[in-house]
């Protein structure tokens, strides 16, 4: 999903590029009013919905669904979406017309309670990814390389602010699933919150390693303006405005600079990994192409997103091979200092 570069743009791309939601499909007249007709009686085609009869716009909030129940998507509106959507797709299927997009998604096909399932289970694929390679490095780090005598605690520099980056990768990752599991308002805040912290502070992890930020008062001052910066966006996101476009731009300028930072880095360091490290970079730029180039989803579940989840894992395990490198690489320069 920064040297993580790659990650991050590639993450960036697929979280942005899906955050655009006016689309054609929601824009027919015929699927809105097929929405508002569902909405107001449960009923579309043959299909009835019976929770929409009982849902009215001045309930008290108590006796609104619980959150399990919104989240299983057994809530009149989302149903009442899908299958609208199923409907006037049909519709269009027999007259020759293309898939188009409703409220910035492809038409998938359910399974069971996940609206997007390949997108999901590879959201989780990727989700174990990021577990197995935070866990490689951990035994890596506190088990396999020296430590420093005096206080037993590794000598790479860096073993904290990796660890960090490990738990918000897997948060990031978790929330994908289960936006792509249940699209509702609550998981996709949590969703772009959770990808927007992470490109913040791989932002921040990519200026602290290029430059070799080792001190700490050094490392809160280029954190903090940073950290505020994200902090209040998510915030603006979450609590004002959920502004796609000014969210894309904020999202695209961070990696951009991630970009330019580890390019650099990468043309003027010795680092034996440096290889590896570009091929994450060309991986994720050819991987974000799949964004670039959308397209509908092969016999309902296989679209480009889906397809850019599967890039993202063996992504994923080569980034964090090169980090349990560096890591190697920096113990063995600080352990022949020490001598």
């Amino acid at each position: 999903m920064k040297i993580h570069l790659s990650i991050g743009l590639v993450f960036v791309f697929g979280f942005l590029l899906r955050s655009l939601n006016a689309s054609p499909g929601d824009a027919d007249p015929i699927y809105r009013t097929c929405v508002w007709q569902c909405e107001k009686n449960g009923i579309t085609g043959d299909v009835t919905i019976p929770h929409c009869t009982n849902e009215t716009g001045t309930e008290s909030w108590y006796k609104k669904e619980p959150f399990y129940m919104q989240f299983k998507q057994l809530n009149c509106k989302a149903d009442c979406r899908y299958h609208c959507m199923v409907q006037r797709e049909n519709e269009r299927n027999l007259k020759g017309l293309s898939p188009v997009k409703y409220h910035g998604k492809w038409p998938f096909i359910r399974v069971f309670i996940f609206q997007e399932p390949l997108s999901a289970a590879l959201s989780a694929l990727n989700l174990l990814t990021h577990f197995a390679g935070w866990l490689s490095f951990y035994m890596k780090v506190n088990y396999e390389l020296p430590k420093r005598p005096q206080t037993k605690r590794p000598y790479y520099e860096y073993t904290g602010l990796w660890h960090i980056y490990g738990i918000l990768s897997i948060n990031a990752w978790l929330w994908s699933t289960v936006f792509h599991t249940r699209d509702i308002e609550l998981t996709e805040k949590l969703d772009y919150s959770s990808a927007v912290a992470l490109l913040g502070y791989s932002l921040i992890l990519s200026l602290l390693r290029a430059f070799n930020v080792k001190d700490e008062a050094s490392r809160v001052m280029f954190s903090a303006p940073i950290l505020a910066f994200v902090t209040t966006h998510i915030l603006y996101l979450n609590f004002y405005e959920l502004d796609y476009g000014w969210n894309m731009k904020v999202c695209l300028t961070m990696v951009a600079i991630q970009l330019l930072t580890w390019t650099l880095w990468s043309g003027f360091t010795r680092h034996p990994s440096k290889l590896k490290l570009w091929f994450v970079i060309i991986g994720g730029v050819l991987a974000s192409l799949l964004e670039i180039y959308d397209f509908p989803p092969y016999k309902g579940y296989a679209d480009a997103h889906a397809i850019w989840h599967l890039a993202t894992v063996p992504l994923t395990w080569l980034w964090w091979s090169w980090i349990k490198e560096d890591a190697e690489f920096r113990t063995v320069d600080l352990v022949k200092k020490a001598k």
